[in-house]
């Protein structure tokens, strides 16, 4: 019993928000230590370490299988979420989800406009980058959320997470498109034909995991020989998850399956990713402050409070859509500085970005980038949580001549 008793416990502890936090960014704190500790060079050869069969082209380093792999396990929740939302969830309501989806498209944007702004006249074979900080980390924002937002209204991790999650899938579209460099059709075809087989089982009264996961991994495997991103094949199987509930369920499966799976991903996956990618080496590092590094950094704090702020300014007085109930514009800048914390999908972006000749000794300092860019978010945006949390709130923050009766708040 003792065994049961301690997963039950860590399933609960690591459902929440701060815990996924926490786990990520010790993952990339040893990361970092180990990379820049006289023992570097044991860290770079363990992450070149290949495994996998060779006959099927998965002869893949251990850094390839943890953006490929690993990742692919985060995004199917991710993808399962996205389900629910848009079936169910915040993403069902146009005018609730207008607000929130139209600043997440201002912060994918502008930030890719500071950064080309800044690294185009200056090292234009860097550009294929400008992506880098369009990205939001889920786990990490909704972390410092919690930390920092005792006090503030519940509708605020609503907002962020609805927003949130339209940058996921704006970047996972971004990764399915722009960092593809070709396609082959029929191993795409074939991964996309389990992906149906998978939908298909997943929506019988009766399936079996056992059956589910051989199917998973085989169109996985397929997507991956295509040449799109494997991460893409986790958000297609994700999205053919039933988000309504079949059979007398009482809970839709996006739920009971986002459940099981979130200890892996926040537990195990994610983390391991982090140590993966993370750990830039510093020591002796000349050429990590350059115009890649700085425009990251700028986009990541300054672009995502622009574009979010400048976006849900033009909406609410351009169109009849209104901030949610309970949220004021004080209460944008701090998510703003939230959405610019780019931790797990940046890091993946950015090892797209630049691959091959030259274009490759700007990985590091785009990483450093987003490390320190992601830090200084997270510091900014925690303070402001707490200066927002400490003032009194008016009756109608959202200014829609309408009492506000959303008054839970985030404890």
């Amino acid at each position: 019993m003792a065994p049961l008793k301690f997963t039950g416990r860590f399933k609960g502890w690591i459902a929440r928000d701060v815990s996924g936090g926490i786990l990520l960014f010790t993952a990339a704190v040893v990361a970092l230590i180990w990379a820049n500790s006289p023992w570097r060079d044991s860290y770079a050869s363990l992450l070149a370490i290949e495994v996998g069969p060779s006959a099927l082209h998965l002869n893949l380093s251990l850094s390839q299988w943890a953006a490929d792999g690993l990742l692919a396990i985060f995004f199917f929740v991710v993808g399962m979420e996205l389900k629910h939302e848009f079936v169910a969830g915040s993403l069902r309501n146009p005018r609730r989800a207008g607000v929130p989806v139209a600043a997440a498209v201002g912060g994918m944007v502008v930030p890719a406009l500071f950064y080309l702004a800044i690294v185009a006249p200056t090292a234009p074979d860097a550009t294929h980058g400008w992506a880098i900080p369009a990205a939001t980390d889920i786990a990490f924002a909704l972390a410092v959320l919690a930390v920092f937002g005792r006090g503030l209204p519940i509708a605020l991790r609503v907002f962020l997470m609805t927003l949130a999650v339209v940058d996921d899938l704006l970047g996972i579209i971004v990764i399915a498109t722009v960092y593809t460099e070709s396609i082959d059709f029929g191993m795409l075809a074939a991964g996309l034909g389990c992906v149906v087989v998978f939908g298909f089982l997943v929506r019988q009264r009766i399936f079996f995991w056992w059956l589910l996961l051989p199917i998973a991994l085989v169109a996985w495997a397929f997507v991956h020989a295509s040449g799109v991103h494997a991460t893409v094949a986790g958000v297609l199987l994700g999205f053919t998850v039933p988000a309504v509930a079949l059979h007398g369920e009482i809970l839709p499966r996006t739920i009971t399956g986002s459940r099981v799976l979130t200890p892996w991903s926040s537990g195990i996956a994610l983390p391991l990713f982090a140590f993966a990618a993370a750990g830039v080496t510093v020591v002796g590092g000349d050429d990590l402050v350059q115009p890649v590094s700085i425009g990251i950094v700028v986009a990541l704090v300054v672009g995502k409070v622009a574009g979010v702020l400048g976006t849900t300014w033009v909406v609410t007085r351009a169109t009849p859509l209104r901030l949610p109930d309970a949220i004021g514009v004080r209460d944008l800048v701090p998510i703003g500085l939230l959405c610019g914390i780019g931790f797990t999908v940046a890091l993946l972006i950015a090892e797209l970005s630049f691959t091959g000749g030259a274009a490759e000794s700007h990985t590091s300092a785009a990483k450093v980038g987003i490390l320190f860019g992601s830090l200084l978010a997270a510091v900014l945006g925690g303070a402001l949580l707490r200066w927002d949390a400490k003032h009194p709130r008016h009756a109608d923050m959202n200014r829609d001549g309408i009492v506000d009766r959303n008054t839970e708040l985030i404890e």
